[in-house]
């Protein structure tokens, strides 16, 4: 886990996660990785949707190309640590998390592809971070294996946000800091469910 890499997301995120998710979080293992396997599904469509809808960005598909196969890697991984520890693959309702950024997505192009990749960056330093902050809570194999998906998902944040700073024809910081408080709102805001990207869960 590269000091750069966490630096650069702790510099890049409003704020850091709530106690009060991390405790909930040590506590609903088992809800943990089964919402962590449905975020690498939603992040490979994610990228498979970028394909689709800008066809016309090479570097994008490109990178989005890559992109989705790794994040199906991963996805394939935490399956087989829920088979592993005997935790059943199940459907589970969405955090408002991801919801609750796109609400704020431009409908005018080239804005609108600005934002979506904003975003991304976003969702991917966030799991950074809560990879970085789970990792001395955890039993040693939860915690090897969330270290070892850090690096990947700290080049992910990287990639989205290069790219936005490429497509962006202004500065990209003024549209940066408007998601990055609604980022920050929804994190340290109280959620009624337990999720990989929910804010702080009040087990009480």
């Amino acid at each position: 886990m590269a000091n750069a890499d966490i630096q650069a997301i702790m510099d890049f995120l409003p704020c850091q996660t709530p106690k009060q998710w991390l405790d909930a979080a040590i506590k609903q293992q088992s809800i943990l990785l089964i919402d962590h396997a449905h975020c690498e599904k939603k992040a490979a469509l994610s990228a498979i949707h970028f394909i689709h809808r800008y066809p016309d960005r090479e570097k994008l598909v490109y990178q989005a190309s890559r992109l989705a196969r790794e994040e199906l890697r991963h996805f394939e991984k935490v399956l087989a640590l829920l088979q592993k520890k005997a935790i059943t693959m199940t459907a589970l309702s969405p955090s408002r998390y991801a919801a609750g950024l796109r609400r704020h997505v431009s409908p005018q192009e080239p804005q609108r592809l600005i934002d979506l990749l904003i975003i991304a960056a976003f969702i991917e330093a966030r799991s950074c971070e809560r990879f970085y902050q789970l990792y001395p809570r955890l039993d040693q194999e939860l915690a090897t294996f969330y270290h070892g998906l850090f690096a990947a998902e700290a080049r992910h944040f990287q990639l989205y946000l290069n790219l936005a700073t490429e497509y962006a024809h202004d500065d990209l910081q003024a549209r940066v800091d408007f998601f990055a408080e609604q980022e920050k709102h929804l994190i340290q805001s109280e959620d009624k469910v337990f999720r990989f990207h929910s804010g702080a869960y009040n087990m009480s």
